[in-house]
């Protein structure tokens, strides 16, 4: 097994495969990628998964094209790594200065940053030619975030809501898939992007929470500092924005009692993070953050389960 020389990242679980199984040469690339932290690619992935299932529920399909869905599952792990790459160049000052961060490979020259530029472009041109795959609205739709991508990394040192542009910037996919089933927009991909935004907003607030006191030493905003004692509230609002949003969107869409009853359950699972969480334990923080992927994938399982369930009956 392969661990490197230098330790893994502070919020990658012991036992990722990256560090476990990587070739040593690898491990600065795939860190750097957060290839040793997937829940990201989860994160970004399941907008567009729900905006690709939604589409096909709206004309009535059985179930989802699964070749559009490998697309975006490709695109998705390109463009967030991607996307981390950029992250890291632009912060890497700023890591350096925070317990959890400073063991990225920028700030602890795992690789230079010449390395890090090189290993981004590649990763672009692997999401420009996934992008190009798709139909020429859906191409004009993803070369519109780009804007939105560029400016996030920058927020956090003006505004106390980086997590509100990242929201914009990382539930595009809720556009990008209704856009390439039917070229085109309509209620329901814009009622379930401003979901899935709040969403992100409150997943982004509590992985904020880690790290709190060494943003607040060093200056960088957040809505983690912003909400402070009252996040539990914000939380509630932001997730409640979430749940009704995403099932008003499926509803636009066609979708029926099973994708309301299977919405029940995802709602439940929001309302344990905001009961369970625990602001001053930056575990807690992590575990309620990754339990997002969960939230996603019960809202997946609700519009696919509805897609077959009205097949058949």
């Amino acid at each position: 097994m392969a661990q490197g020389k230098v330790d893994a990242v502070a919020d990658a679980g012991p036992r990722n495969v990256v560090d476990r199984f990587a070739p040593e040469a690898w491990l600065p690339y795939l860190r750097l990628a957060r290839i040793d932290r997937p829940i990201g690619i989860w994160l970004l992935a399941l907008p567009c998964f729900w905006s690709v299932a939604l589409a096909f529920r709206s004309i009535g399909a059985a179930y989802p094209d699964p070749w559009l869905l490998l697309l975006f599952a490709i695109g998705a792990m390109a463009m967030r790594a991607a996307g981390c790459t950029y992250n890291d160049i632009v912060d890497q000052n700023l890591d350096a200065q925070v317990a959890r961060t400073k063991g990225r490979p920028l700030p602890s020259g795992q690789v230079t940053l010449r390395q890090a530029v090189t290993f981004m472009l590649a990763l672009c041109a692997v999401g420009l030619a996934v992008l190009l795959r798709l139909n020429g609205f859906s191409i004009l739709l993803g070369l519109a975030v780009l804007p939105i991508v560029a400016l996030y990394p920058f927020v956090k040192r003006f505004s106390h809501w980086p997590q509100a542009v990242l929201g914009l910037a990382f539930s595009w996919g809720a556009l990008m898939g209704y856009a390439a089933v039917l070229g085109r927009l309509d209620w329901a991909p814009l009622v379930l992007y401003g979901g899935a935004v709040a969403w992100t907003i409150g997943y982004d607030t509590i992985y904020a929470h880690q790290d709190r006191e060494d943003d607040d030493l060093i200056g960088v905003k957040s809505t983690a500092l912003k909400f402070g004692a009252a996040t539990r509230v914000w939380l509630g609002l932001l997730y409640s924005v979430t749940f009704f949003a995403i099932t008003l969107a499926g509803i636009l869409a066609q979708a029926g009692t099973v994708f309301l009853l299977g919405m029940l359950l995802a709602g439940a699972q929001l309302v344990w993070q905001v009961a369970t969480l625990d602001m001053d334990d930056a575990d807690n923080c992590l575990a309620r953050f990754r339990s997002n992927r969960d939230f996603g994938l019960i809202v997946l399982a609700a519009i696919l389960l509805d897609m077959a369930v009205a097949r058949v009956f």
